[in-house]
């Protein structure tokens, strides 16, 4: 492919190596100006496999944006799902189906596309310790994460606590509206440390500010029925379980713990090999 641009680029270069080509040394400083390091690193293999197949310019044109492209995307997924804060990796690909028949792949499935957080749904996961309800929680938030959408993961216990502090340094409002842009909150530990009134309607006070608007999810080991033995409040607790309840989805994970019968079969499988 041969070039009928006369002229070097526009961008400034420096005193060029000796050795190195005038253009190359075009091509890279205009890439460095346009921020452009995916094309930086490939365009010479690209403009070679253009040769060969004897490509347009359009054509050669597009293949350096679509690479161009596609690693920005890569790169802006693998910031999302780093901002969300995890506390490690969990994928839904790697959720044990089989081992937990109350739950539906094809549900939890439907979750990692992002259609409920575009309608501002609320998501449930009840189910006692060890079944999975932490697993799924962080495994649909790097989905919806790699998907594109802003997602925040901690605990109840973590975001009271928070908020509590900002309302003592009157930063309350700051703190809700930087909230208020998260697509999707994951809340861990739900209903698991008393709240007092305080606490309680500050957590209401973040599930009214997203409700039908932003999406939430809960992984709770309490079922909503003993929610007011921790939200002490009544009338709250019955405003929060309607909150997180309302045109919502709820998996319920069951109670017969995974961790506990994996480590139940691997001391087993230890004392048959002593044997």
């Amino acid at each position: 492919m041969s070039s009928t641009l006369t002229g070097p680029p526009a961008a400034a270069v420096g005193k060029i190596e000796p050795g190195v080509d005038t253009v190359d040394a075009h091509i890279e400083q205009a890439c460095r100006t346009l921020c452009l390091s995916t094309i930086r690193a490939h365009y010479e293999e690209i403009a070679e496999a253009a040769l060969r197949e004897h490509a347009s310019y359009k054509a050669f044109l597009l293949d350096l944006l679509d690479a161009e492209c596609e690693q920005r995307d890569q790169r802006r997924r693998i910031r999302l799902v780093r901002e969300a804060r995890f506390p490690r990796p969990k994928r839904v690909e790697s959720f044990d189906f089989t081992a937990n028949p109350h739950v539906s792949a094809e549900v939890v499935n439907t979750l990692t596309q992002p259609g409920w957080i575009s309608a501002g749904q609320p998501l449930c996961l009840i189910g006692d310790s060890g079944t999975g309800k932490s697993h799924l929680l962080i495994g649909i938030g790097t989905a919806i994460a790699e998907a594109g959408r802003k997602v925040r993961y901690t605990t109840t216990a973590n975001l009271v606590n928070e908020l509590s502090e900002a309302a003592d340094e009157h930063q309350l409002g700051r703190v809700l509206k930087r909230y208020s842009k998260i697509d999707l909150l994951c809340l861990d530990e739900f209903c698991y440390l008393e709240l007092d009134k305080t606490g309680a309607k500050l957590l209401f006070q973040i599930l009214t500010e997203r409700e039908e608007r932003r999406s939430i999810a809960v992984a709770s080991n309490v079922p909503f029925s003993e929610w007011k033995a921790t939200i002490l409040d009544q009338r709250l607790c019955a405003a929060v379980v309607d909150r997180l309840t309302y045109n919502g989805h709820i998996i319920e994970t069951g109670t017969d713990s995974y961790r506990l019968r994996t480590t139940q079969q691997r001391l087993a499988d230890q004392s048959d090999q002593r044997r």
